[in-house]
């Protein structure tokens, strides 16, 4: 009989606007959802309309926040114990 337990590592990766003179909210909710639920979260301020526009291009989007989320799972196994 082998006895197994399974780990995972989630994380997350946040890009949203945090400007001046504008957080986006959604972007503080997703980080706080995400939080919640068990994530480590990698948050990646937009900084500047030049920034963001640049950021909604390269990754054809057309709205911020964007998350991307990665689950890694570690198997740990335990000895195999026989009883006679």
């Amino acid at each position: 009989m082998s006895v197994g337990s399974r780990k995972s590592q989630k994380t997350a990766t946040v890009y949203r606007m945090v400007m001046d003179q504008h957080v986006c909210p959604y972007g503080l909710k997703t980080n706080d959802l995400l939080r919640r639920n068990g994530f480590k979260v990698e948050d990646h301020w937009l900084t500047s309309r030049e920034e963001t526009d640049a950021f909604k291009s390269e990754h054809q989007v057309e709205t911020t926040p964007q998350t991307f989320i990665a689950v890694s799972y570690t198997h740990l196994t335990l000895p195999t114990i026989y009883s006679v």
